[in-house]
């Protein structure tokens, strides 16, 4: 998603000191002939946070890079003829243990999309697939994920508890040991009239019976109320998550693509973005990103990647 004018305040670089640590990323890349991605994906393996498979046409990799200023070095090229197939191939890739992350060059994310969730070939899991997005926002004092506001549009309940636990188990690899989500409504009470609030009450529910594990839950909460302390209190509610969310839970994806968006353009926000829920982590950023963003998007992609190593 593109910004206004922000260069951020800081927080994503303390993603990347996460990193320091931490050995790169095999690393698929689908289709990177633009040169914001295909210098992402350099710079990122410069600040060693992935080891790029670059996917595409190679002679067009190869003339995007030289109009770039870029020095592919001995970056691994494989050929493809087109966009359609480069999304194929890197999802053959994944498949084939040949990368642990996967990231969306410059093709349309319908097509990546559609290579993710082949139901014979592709990268589905028993969780639903989920997009999450990191924004740096000037006035909030923290990272703040936003989902799902980019795949599932309309999500049932059950969706939304699949959409729920990617955000938590994410924002645990960012090292969050306890995230805390506020589940968003119009309004903070529970009524059948906004099948929203009636979701939100039974997420809560669903976590305080295990269904749902690793966070601490709130909802329904109307934004103001997640976000400020004093507005939850003027309203009456005692919340832990009032006032310091890690996670914001919208209640479909058009609410949660304004919301994204409103912080960007608004409030000069930077945004970096994730798909999870499938076998790897899908690095998911629009075309118009810059490649700052896109960099964050490979920090969180790597720390996700090493926190997945580490689980049965």
């Amino acid at each position: 998603m593109k910004q206004a004018t922000s260069t951020g305040t800081g927080k994503y670089e303390q993603m990347l000191l996460l990193c320091a640590k931490l050995k790169p990323v095999p690393t698929v890349v689908a289709h990177p002939c633009e040169e914001s991605a295909l210098t992402a994906a350099v710079e990122a393996a410069q600040k060693k946070l992935i080891i790029p498979i670059l996917v595409g046409p190679a002679a067009k990799i190869a003339a995007t890079a030289k109009a770039a200023g870029l020095d592919l070095g001995k970056l691994e090229i494989i050929d493809v003829p087109h966009s359609h197939a480069a999304a194929e191939r890197a999802v053959e890739l994944i498949r084939e243990g040949r990368g642990e992350v996967l990231m969306k060059g410059s093709l349309h994310t319908d097509e990546l999309m559609a290579a993710i969730v082949s139901r014979e070939k592709g990268l589905r899991t028993a969780r639903r697939i989920s997009h999450v997005f990191l924004m740096d926002v000037p006035t909030y004092h923290k990272v703040l994920l936003i989902t799902d506001a980019a795949i599932n549009i309309a999500p049932t309940l059950e969706d939304k508890m699949d959409i729920c636990q990617n955000a938590i188990d994410l924002a645990t690899a960012l090292a969050v040991p306890k995230p805390k989500v506020a589940i968003l409504a119009a309004v903070e009470t529970v009524t059948s009239k906004m099948p929203a609030t009636v979701d939100a009450a039974a997420l809560c529910k669903m976590a305080q019976r295990g269904q749902i594990t690793g966070g601490i839950l709130d909802g329904p909460l109307a934004f103001d109320n997640a976000i400020s302390k004093e507005a939850a209190k003027m309203k009456g509610i005692e919340s832990e998550v009032s006032g310091d969310p890690d996670i914001l839970l919208v209640p479909d994806l058009e609410a949660g693509n304004i919301l994204a968006k409103q912080l960007s353009f608004l409030a000069n926000a930077d945004s970096a973005g994730l798909v999870v829920g499938a076998r790897v982590p899908v690095i998911l950023t629009s075309r118009a990103d810059t490649v700052r963003s896109r960099i964050a998007s490979c920090a969180v992609a790597n720390l996700v990647a090493h926190a997945r190593r580490g689980r049965p």
